[in-house]
């Protein structure tokens, strides 16, 4: 696994190199874009603009901040490397907390988290965020943007998730209320019950990557792809307690066949 960042947790005083790894992959099928008539690729071309479209070289490309019309100023990988203090080159831990505190929706990327040297100072970190059930939330400059991290303990293991600042999360659209009435409520709540399990995340796949490998494979074989049809669609309910009342029916009627059985 590749490593995507080397530093270090600082924490009171102490000091920990350490690793980050990305924790998810991609499963993405990749597809090319084709100029249909020719059945060749087509690709992007980065121009400059002043120079009769000239194609441009990515070693020829550097970063500039316009500020004033056409008139730009030259940021290096060297200029922002001096600009980081030895504070934004690593993770430094501000705060800690307790994880059901944080909304899901400031969460971003996670990341493994391996010791690269103070192994005994890493496991004690560790341990101790482990028994007490505590996260640390930390800063650090990732590339040239600060990020939010937040380091969290997960069966021995350490994990640190990328999050948003506050000030980069949207507000959530108004909803317009409406009145509930209680037969409808106790029904919702009996059909959300009815319906929990335990979370096990191996039992929820892809489908849909499935189906378009299979039908490349058809299209390779020179088939044709046949529209799914459902077997049977819903009827339209207009009424929710009815809607309700039949979601109830339908997810129960599994749980009967098998206590028939």
């Amino acid at each position: 696994m590749a490593h995507s960042f080397k530093g270090a947790i600082a924490f009171g005083l102490v000091y920990i190199p350490i690793t980050l790894s990305v924790s998810v992959k991609n499963n993405d099928i990749g597809f090319n874009m084709i100029e249909k008539k020719t059945m060749t690729r087509v690709k992007y071309k980065k121009t400059c603009v002043d120079c009769d479209n000239k194609e441009v070289k990515n070693e020829d490309i550097v970063k500039g901040y316009q500020y004033e019309k056409g008139k730009y100023v030259i940021f290096t990988d060297e200029d922002f490397e001096k600009i980081k203090s030895k504070k934004d080159k690593s993770i430094s831990i501000e705060q800690f907390v307790d994880i059901k505190e944080i909304d899901p929706i400031y969460f971003d990327k996670c990341y493994y988290v391996q010791p690269a040297g103070a192994d005994k100072a890493f496991n004690v970190l560790l341990a101790a965020m482990e028994k007490e059930k505590k996260a640390g939330i930390a800063k650090t400059v990732l590339g040239t943007k600060e990020t939010l991290i937040i380091l969290r303990a997960k069966d021995e293991k350490m994990l640190a998730n990328t999050m948003y600042f506050h000030s980069e999360v949207q507000q959530a659209p108004a909803i317009k209320k409406t009145k509930i009435e209680k037969q409808e409520l106790a029904l919702a709540i009996n059909l959300i019950e009815q319906m929990t399990k335990p979370f096990k995340p191996e039992l929820f796949k892809d489908e849909y990557n499935e189906k378009i490998k299979k039908a490349i494979k058809q299209k390779i074989a020179g088939g044709k792809i046949v529209e799914h049809k459902e077997k049977s669609t819903p009827s339209k309910i207009i009424n929710l307690m009815e809607a309700l009342q039949k979601s109830l029916e339908v997810d129960e009627k599994p749980k009967r066949k098998a206590r028939a059985k």
